[in-house]
């Protein structure tokens, strides 16, 4: 069998490139409409309700680009409204954050982005061949260079602190149906290659997830330099206090690229929200950051008020709105897993 070269490749950080963090100027988001019946359970208009209401919430801090299939862009103008922009592209499933680019920038003011395999979270669903493709195709249309990558990932996988910290989980990235070939330093170091990053910690996952396979948006999040968000259940007694625990432990004494010490504090799960799917999401952390604002989730529970605090003393001068994402979340993913921030750029569409 062929060894891969992990290092073979350019390198985006030899021309300055590097992703920044989620909470740095936004050029637009970009987000997928969901035209699929089957995969949404038969509820597929209340999805797409979700989605637009997701949509018109960040379209009000920031332009937001739509891609919608070209058989379904009637429906979904009537949906979204004129706030949105719709820009016609083929889709299988509208899952942006794990099938978009990694949007790069550089102190020059230019945009480029990296792709890596897509095959639908590790085999998960049949239907892929046009997401696998959306990476490009998004970064073809901003006139980006586009740095590409032999492993198989998802950007629902990482989060970074935009100064060369990223933080993924071995149960993702390491899954012998994502990355069978390749070796725990391999793929470390295709992170770091097309992050622009210095540094990789490993979370462990969480062994309930069965959809995404311990995806890191619904883990932790990187809120500023130096400090992560997690997930962390309230009572001792819940059964998925350990899974959060192993992670907390995991990144317990670890230090970001530029060697500070990484601090934590806690958001809870909606551990009370009644389950409509067995894939449900229930994470808090999985929420979007715009210009101006956090978009989180809202599950209409009275743990909905502590998250919102708790974003509004990470965040404080950002306003922090609430979305239902009922909708959404039977699909297996949150705000976060379908938007995907561009960075601002000298570079325009």
């Amino acid at each position: 069998m062929e060894l891969f070269e992990p290092l073979k490749g350019p390198n985006p950080a030899d021309q300055g490139f590097r992703m920044p963090a989620e909470w740095e100027p936004h050029e637009c988001c970009w987000m997928g409409w969901p035209h699929d019946p089957v995969y949404w359970h038969g509820d597929l208009i209340d999805t797409q309700r979700g989605y637009a209401a997701v949509a018109n919430a960040i379209a009000e801090f920031e332009p937001l680009r739509m891609l919608v299939h070209p058989d379904h862009v009637t429906t979904a103008r009537g949906i979204l409204g004129s706030a949105i922009e719709i820009v016609e592209m083929e889709i299988d499933q509208p899952w942006l954050r794990d099938s978009g680019p990694n949007f790069l920038t550089n102190d020059k003011g230019e945009l480029a982005g990296s792709t890596w395999q897509f095959n639908a979270w590790g085999g998960e669903y049949r239907m892929y061949a046009d997401d696998a493709l959306i990476g490009e195709r998004i970064l073809r249309s901003q006139n980006a260079r586009n740095y590409t990558s032999p492993i198989y990932a998802e950007g629902g996988g990482i989060t970074v602190d935009g100064e060369g910290t990223v933080i993924t989980t071995e149960q993702c990235y390491l899954n012998a149906n994502r990355n069978p070939r390749f070796t725990k330093d391999e793929v470390e170091s295709e992170l770091k290659r097309t992050l622009g990053c210095e540094k990789v910690i490993w979370l462990v996952g969480d062994a309930d997830d069965d959809e995404t396979d311990g995806h890191v948006d619904g883990i932790g999040a990187f809120t500023r330099p130096g400090h992560v968000l997690m997930e962390r259940c309230e009572s001792a007694s819940d059964p998925r206090r350990k899974i959060h625990d192993e992670n907390i432990e995991r990144l317990r004494g670890q230090t970001d690229a530029k060697g500070r010490p990484i601090e934590m504090s806690y958001i809870a799960e909606a551990s009370d929200a009644e389950p409509l799917s067995e894939a449900f999401c229930i994470s808090y952390v999985n929420s979007y950051i715009a210009n101006g604002a956090v978009i989180m989730p809202k599950y209409n529970l009275p743990a909905d008020d502590k998250a919102a605090e708790i974003y509004k003393e990470h965040y404080p001068d950002r306003e922090i709105v609430r979305v239902n994402i009922d909708s959404i979340a039977i699909g297996g993913g949150g705000i976060h897993c379908i938007t995907q921030q561009q960075p601002v750029s000298k570079q325009t569409k």
